[in-house]
């Protein structure tokens, strides 16, 4: 069968050089212009490299970090936004769980170690792995995840996540701080390995947040409308759609 140049096609990409990253699962990758950034992951232990590819060398490089470097940690949350990447929470090893915030700034590789304050109206994010973090205009929508409730590192007490935190973000680096929007409706039940993506257009912004697990595997499809109509981040109204 011939294929149009319309039609996309796989290839696996051969031919590469550099310091090509070891095998790995739950790291997290981001395209910041011709590059991909990916840090992070698991493989008998946590990787704590960071990695880019460059697409148009083909080439595999380990940028000369600094700063605040974090420890390396898997099943994070992982957003883009310009030239600096923003981290959160993850595996720090097994059954030790982190809600540090970190930002690294790619044009200059350097990381920062972020303190935003507390929601005025609850306490900060818990431990976690397995959540989404996704950015909608200025601002990261952290939702879900596991956290691990047993004090012995040795152990694990799994607890399935349902909370909505909204991070406000500085122009170019930081933070500001930590929200719990109130919401309408029924929101979505506890579950981390679920998907967000993040909308905006036609005068709306909207995030949507698809699947995951809590026991058993899920395929149900949320929608929550972020409205900006007041300055109290109260009107939110959340849809709900089965698949």
């Amino acid at each position: 069968m011939s294929v149009s140049p319309e039609e996309p096609q796989w290839r696996k990409v051969h031919s590469v050089t550099g310091v090509i990253p070891r095998s790995r699962h739950g790291h997290r990758a981001a395209a910041i212009r011709e590059l991909i950034v990916v840090f992070g992951g698991g493989n008998e232990g946590i990787a704590e490299d960071l990695h880019v590819y460059n697409t148009v060398s083909r080439q595999w490089f380990l940028p000369a970090v600094r700063g605040d470097i974090p420890p390396g940690c898997a099943a994070h949350g992982f957003v883009c936004d310009g030239t600096r990447i923003l981290v959160f929470g993850g595996m720090v090893e097994y059954g030790k769980y982190t809600s540090s915030l970190y930002e690294l700034q790619a044009s200059r590789w350097l990381w920062k170690k972020l303190k935003p304050k507390a929601p005025r109206n609850g306490l900060p994010p818990c431990p976690r792995i397995g959540h989404t973090f996704t950015l909608v205009g200025n601002k990261c929508y952290l939702f879900g995840g596991l956290a691990n409730d047993s004090e012995d590192p040795n152990g694990n007490v799994p607890r399935y996540l349902d909370d909505l935190y909204e991070l406000e973000l500085q122009a170019l680096t930081g933070a500001r701080g930590w929200n719990i929007p109130e919401t309408k409706g029924v929101g979505p039940s506890a579950r981390e390995s679920h998907t967000s993506v993040g909308y905006t257009g036609l005068g709306s912004s909207k995030l949507y947040i698809f699947g995951g697990m809590q026991g058993g595997r899920l395929q149900d499809l949320w929608q929550l409308d972020l409205c900006r109509n007041t300055r109290s981040l109260g009107m939110f109204i959340i849809d709900v759609f089965i698949g």
